[in-house]
């Protein structure tokens, strides 16, 4: 396995006060948040995006606020065709700096020497999920470097990210959540104030899109993250702390 992140050095710059920061973002607008980010870090930010069902709505507000923002996808090498087309769709109409990481060794090569990871155990599963997500995921930000890392997740998701804050440290990056007090219904208002589009899957059922193996549609009242599966998990661990146990893995829904 690769060696521990360390992206910041903490004698470089003066550690935030995140009580104090929290404690005055706690109801600002995701704009404002976004804003106070790229007056904090300037253009050393990155933006994680799937690219799933709703993740226009991040994009489109970073696009607006913080445009020089580096936007991080990560190819496991197993999405849907659909995703694909629609990351191209959004990276030419937001005008995306868009930096690609894919796992250090093919889906097929993969599959050729271990089988199919993602249909096996629990051991089979954690090493599928190194391999096609948190390798890549620690490769980018150590060779991209950031001082925060933007993400779209929202505390109603899971049971992991009910616990968040707006400001947090991840290792030595700080982590920032602009839309997590965010409801259903704050993002479909946003995407259709704005004109933004849903992942093409989204109209045949699929709520919360990833891998092609991992991913089912859900029923309208289901909760969407029902339809994302690998093993126990609902999704890979890229936003826990790379210390978390198996246990926590499994009890955050991630």
């Amino acid at each position: 396995m690769a060696a521990p992140l360390k992206l910041v050095d903490p004698n470089e710059t003066e550690r935030l006060d995140l009580d104090a920061l929290n404690t005055e973002l706690a109801d600002a607008s995701a704009e404002d948040v976004l804003e106070w980010a790229r007056n904090t870090f300037g253009d050393d930010l990155v933006l994680t995006s799937s690219f799933g069902s709703d993740s226009a709505v991040m994009l489109h507000l970073v696009h607006r606020v913080a445009p020089r923002t580096r936007v991080l996808f990560l190819d496991t090498g197993y999405l849907f065709p659909e995703t694909y087309q629609f990351a191209e769709e959004l990276r030419q109409r937001f005008e995306l700096d868009l930096r690609v990481y894919a796992p250090a060794i093919t889906a097929a090569r993969q599959e050729a020497l271990f089988g199919k990871l993602y249909e096996g155990g629990e051991r089979d599963l954690a090493e599928y999920q190194r391999i096609n997500k948190v390798e890549p995921m620690d490769r980018a930000l150590r060779e991209l470097a950031p001082r925060a890392w933007l993400a779209g997740l929202r505390s109603r998701q899971t049971a992991f990210r009910a616990g968040l804050k707006k400001i947090d440290l991840q290792g030595n990056v700080y982590k920032i959540h602009p839309i997590l007090s965010w409801t259903d219904e704050d993002v479909h208002h946003y995407m259709r104030a704005n004109d933004l589009p849903y992942h093409p899957l989204r109209k045949r059922g699929y709520r919360s899109i990833g891998d092609v193996h991992s991913t089912q549609p859900t029923r309208e009242g289901e909760d969407a993250r029902a339809g994302r599966r690998l093993g126990v998990h609902s999704e890979c661990g890229i936003h826990l702390p790379r210390v978390a146990t198996d246990e926590s893995l499994k009890s955050s829904g991630l």
